[in-house]
């Protein structure tokens, strides 16, 4: 019966019996009267209207606030400019200062060297006369 049913349109192949009571019925679909459709389209271009607005606005803050703070590190940074500046200038005044005192820091550099000198002589002549203080003694002794 399969290879009958092959050959045969699709409108005489046979169809198994419905149970019509198990069968349900489809509505069509009605659509909403003119008047619905446009409030409801008014009503969507308004909210989107609204919230288009409210996105727009809050960029525009986010860039403003941006611009704020870009003009506030702007400012910083000439602020820190300033400071370095200063910074360099009495660097530069040390240096010169220092390059002035420098002949008299040798000159103390030299007077230590000639102190220690002094000293370590100082140290041996006090050695010396012991020694010399000792033998005297030793001498007088005989």
């Amino acid at each position: 019966m399969a290879a009958a049913a092959e050959g045969v349109p699709a409108t005489r192949r046979e169809e198994p019996a419905r149970d019509d009571a198990a069968v349900e019925t489809a509505e069509e679909a009605k659509e909403p009267a003119e008047a619905d459709i446009n409030e409801l389209c008014r009503d969507m271009f308004s909210k989107m209207a609204t919230y288009l607005t409210g996105e727009l606005t809050a960029t525009s803050e986010d860039y403003k606030l941006l611009e704020n703070m870009n003009k506030l590190t702007s400012l910083k940074y000439l602020e820190m400019k300033d400071i370095a500046i200063n910074i360099s200038r009495n660097l530069k005044d040390l240096n010169q200062k220092y390059a002035g005192l420098q002949p008299y820091l040798d000159q103390i550099n030299v007077i230590e060297e000639q102190v220690a000198a002094l000293e370590q002589a100082a140290y041996k002549l006090d050695a010396y006369s012991k020694k010399l203080e000792a033998k005297y003694k030793k001498l007088e002794k005989r």
